[in-house]
């Protein structure tokens, strides 16, 4: 009997330390979450109210692409230039919402709204409690990039229908300096990372263009309208995925008028793929953005008006798909996997009104 007891006493013992070790594993997983949270707040915050001026590299597959961004904060006001340092010069000047895209090699300024916030290192549009819902969020490890001291987040998607991200927040500021887009087999498809970069003290000057002299330059208005695309539906978005907006917008069908802005694939770069032609003519595109935050993915839909080839291809982390449905031609396009492309291209729903 006294045996009994005893043993009993121990299991009790045992049993009880179990319970409190696994219930402080739970309280440190919680609060590991919570402060991952926090960084995904800071970085979204950095980006916007810091002043900062920076040389990043933005790889997608085989593409190496190097832009210089400057971005400046007056008040309220926004401030941001964004330079392509490869191959042919371009550069965006973005004052709060408008951007002026300049295209020195045929003297032409493309004038549009900000479509969605996407451009590096502005790239969360969603709040962390938004994001916990698809991802799962943790702390990496601690490490350097540019220079700077770094804590590594990761973001592991809850389904197959979104990538996952490691992201790189400077230690003391938050400010994004690197980001990485991983695919199932957390195999690194795209990345864009600062390669030299200043933080604070940014002179006002080098938000203006390198091309102060414009006098005789055409300049073609992004002619963008808010609108609502009667008839048009898509049955199938992945989950957490929001509609941001509905579009009409004209576009050139000429290449060189169709820049692209490193890791934007909802704006001209998407416009752009929808196009094979090239005739110096304009067309009414119509567009429906969807994001999850971190991902964004466009509809975009035209009446048909030439021979087209169905099918679909994919650039790093983008993968664009191309259709006939009735009597318009529809190009998705997004970072997200083929998976979820393929999902909403066979889910799109037309009915006259």
């Amino acid at each position: 009997m006294r045996q009994t007891l005893v043993l009993l006493k121990f299991v009790v013992v045992v049993s009880s330390f179990i319970a409190l070790s696994s219930h402080a594993e739970a309280v440190d997983a919680t609060e590991d979450r919570q402060d991952a949270q926090s960084w995904l707040r800071k970085i979204h915050t950095a980006a916007q109210k810091l002043n900062y001026s920076g040389t990043f590299v933005y790889q997608q597959a085989n593409q190496i692409r190097t832009s210089r961004i400057t971005h400046l904060l007056e008040g309220r006001n926004e401030r941001e230039k964004l330079e392509i340092l490869d191959g042919k010069p371009r550069e965006y000047i973005r004052n709060n919402e408008e951007i002026i895209c300049y295209v020195p090699e045929i003297r032409t300024l493309l004038v549009e709204k900000r479509v969605t916030q996407d451009v590096f290192p502005a790239i969360l549009a969603a709040t962390p409690a938004e994001l916990a819902e698809h991802y799962d969020i943790k702390k990496g490890e601690t490490g350097r990039v540019a220079g700077f001291d770094c804590q590594a987040l990761i973001l592991e998607p809850k389904d197959n229908l979104r990538y996952g991200y490691k992201l790189w927040a400077e230690k003391s500021t938050g400010l994004l300096l690197r980001a990485q887009t991983l695919n199932e087999r957390n195999e690194v498809v795209e990345q864009i990372a600062f390669t030299q970069l200043a933080i604070g003290n940014v002179d006002r000057a080098k938000v203006k263009s390198s091309f102060p002299n414009t006098i005789g330059w055409r300049v073609e208005n992004a002619v963008m309208s808010q609108t609502t695309l009667t008839g048009w539906s898509v049955k199938a978005i992945p989950a957490g995925f929001r509609k941001m907006r509905e579009m009409k917008r004209m576009i050139s069908d000429t290449p060189a008028e169709l820049p692209v802005a490193p890791g934007s694939p909802s704006g001209p770069l998407a416009a752009g793929v929808a196009s094979s032609v090239a005739r110096p003519t304009q067309r009414e595109l119509s567009q429906i953005v969807y994001s999850d935050g971190l991902a964004a993915i466009s509809i975009f839909i035209e009446p048909v008006s030439q021979s087209r080839t169905e099918g679909s291809m994919q650039q790093g982390a983008m993968n664009i798909t191309g259709k006939r449905q009735g009597d318009f031609w529809l190009t998705i396009v997004g970072e997200v996997p083929a998976a979820a492309i393929k999902q909403v291209a066979n889910s799109i729903e037309f009915k006259p009104r």
